[in-house]
């Protein structure tokens, strides 16, 4: 089984048991490892409105008290805002605790291949600064890179230009066909 897939599912493993240690926490409050914890996948997940609601309803002095739960939160806040290079600058600018650490390396890269698929669909060209920006690479990783996926990069213009997505794109760690990426409608059926 690849290493993607088995991450991915012990990101939904642990996700759930988070959920589930949330719902049953005495007194309704939980700890904050499990807050960080469940704010953190959630962001992985880019399920965003779960993010929100979390950090509305953990208790003011549980988020006063812990910085790496402010610290997760500050990434939240540019994914919101799709500041790519933020979201890199804001993983970078912590020093995160042994279990929070694989979901923000795991988050950096999702990120990283979310930019790579919207640069790809929305750019016929794109400077080499930019793209690196966007991607959280130096430039010369991401020229590198990019060229070894059979994209184009001039050194005397500094542009890459992205080579276009086939049939198949990358979407949130799975394979997803491109005619049925966020078109699916979902349908209801009343009875009586």
């Amino acid at each position: 089984m690849p290493t993607a897939v088995i991450m991915e599912e012990n990101f939904d493993k642990l996700l759930e048991q988070c959920e589930a240690q949330e719902l049953e926490a005495p007194g309704g409050i939980a700890t904050p490892q499990v807050y960080a914890q469940l704010l953190a996948l959630y962001l992985l997940h880019n399920d965003m409105n779960n993010a929100r609601y979390l950090w509305k309803r953990i208790p003011q002095a549980i988020k006063s008290a812990n910085p790496e739960l402010t610290a997760i939160w500050a990434v939240g806040q540019r994914i919101w805002q799709r500041d790519f290079p933020g979201i890199y600058t804001a993983i970078a600018a912590y020093q995160w605790t042994e279990n929070i650490l694989p979901v923000m390396e795991a988050l950096r890269e999702s990120t990283r291949q979310r930019a790579y698929s919207l640069v790809a669909q929305a750019y016929t060209s794109i400077t080499a600064e930019d793209f690196a920006a966007f991607v959280g690479y130096t430039v010369e990783e991401a020229v590198k890179g990019v060229v070894s996926q059979g994209w184009q990069a001039d050194p005397a213009t500094r542009m890459v230009m992205p080579k276009k997505p086939g049939r198949w794109q990358y979407c949130s760690f799975k394979l997803c066909p491109l005619s049925a990426h966020c078109s699916v409608v979902p349908t209801f059926s009343l009875h009586e």
